[in-house]
Formats: C-alpha cells, sequence, structure tokens
C-alpha cells in the first residue's frame, strides 16, 4: 500500500473478527509508535500491551466510550513518561504523533484499530491509573483497540480547499 494511499484510506474500526493478533505484530505496531516524532527527541511514552481477554472484556467499566475493546483480541494503552521529560509540555503532541503512527501501522498491515481518548478526562484516567497500577509520573492518554476488522468503513474525501490558507490568513 502506498503511503499516501495508506492515510487517505485509514478509518476507525469498532468491529473485529475472532482471530488473535500475534505479539511479534503487536511489536511491529509498537516499534511504528516509538518511530514517531517527539520534541528533542524525547520519546516520553511507555506502552501497555492488553491480550488478556477478562482484562479486555472489563474495558468498558473505565471507559465507556471503548467500541469494540471488549471484542478487540488486543488494544494498546499509550502513555505519557512525565520523568523523561527535557521539554515540558510538548508529551501530549509526541503522544498523539505516536498514537497515529500505530493507527496508520495497524491499516497498511491489514488490521482495524481506534483511538479512544483518555486524556485529559480525569475520570478515564483514574479508571486506567487504577487499573493498571499506574505510578504518578505516567499518564494514561489513549487507548487503542486493535484486531483483524469485521467492517469495512467507506473512505471519505475529507478535504476542504477553503481551509487552506497561504502565506497568511
Amino acid at each position: 500500500m502506498q503511503m499516501l494511499e495508506t492515510v487517505l484510506s485509514r478509518r476507525s474500526i469498532r468491529a473485529y473478527t475472532d482471530e488473535p493478533v500475534p505479539r511479534e505484530t503487536i511489536e511491529g505496531l509498537l516499534a511504528a509508535a516509538m518511530g514517531a516524532p517527539s520534541a528533542a527527541d524525547e520519546e516520553p511514552w511507555q506502552f501497555i500491551v492488553i491480550d488478556d481477554p477478562h482484562i479486555l472484556e472489563n474495558l468498558p467499566s473505565v471507559h465507556p466510550f471503548t467500541p469494540g475493546s471488549g471484542h478487540a483480541p488486543a488494544a494498546v494503552l499509550i502513555c505519557g513518561d512525565l520523568s523523561l521529560l527535557r521539554t515540558p509540555g510538548f508529551w501530549v503532541q509526541d503522544c498523539s504523533a505516536a498514537t497515529e503512527s500505530l493507527l496508520l501501522a495497524a491499516h497498511a498491515m491489514g488490521l482495524g484499530a481506534v483511538w479512544t481518548a483518555v486524556f485529559p478526562l480525569e475520570d478515564r484516567m483514574l479508571g486506567f491509573r487504577i487499573l493498571f497500577s499506574l505510578p504518578d509520573h505516567i499518564i494514561p492518554f489513549a487507548l487503542v483497540p486493535i484486531g483483524h476488522p469485521a467492517e469495512e468503513p467507506p473512505t471519505a474525501d475529507r478535504f476542504r480547499k477553503e481551509r487552506i490558507h497561504y502565506n497568511g490568513w
């Protein structure tokens, strides 16, 4: 798949088959996530791979808008690690870039995934902090359920020329 095609055809997948996603594949996705750009090359992220069916089934009790997470064979919780910061304030952008890289890699590999927000919602952050016994310097950022897609949402043309400004407003 060509890169531009990958970017333009990626869609949020919320329904998955029962086919498992091997840990080696998850590690490939995480290699893509860790290849994302970060301010001052800090790489202020940590990742929790969730492939235990019991934990996956209980994720909606922590995050009510994790469609499909109970049916996805795996999920990744992307976290910001405040102890790795030398230039405070950029970890959210860095974790966003890592999350998008993971999503694009999943799509390029024929998998489905969806970005479900955790940060900055206090109830969700607290729920994940408790569920995974996160230390204070680790901030849960986003949960990404991953699996083989059981749906194929159509691509959409989201290009809006009227939102482009050259050399000023």
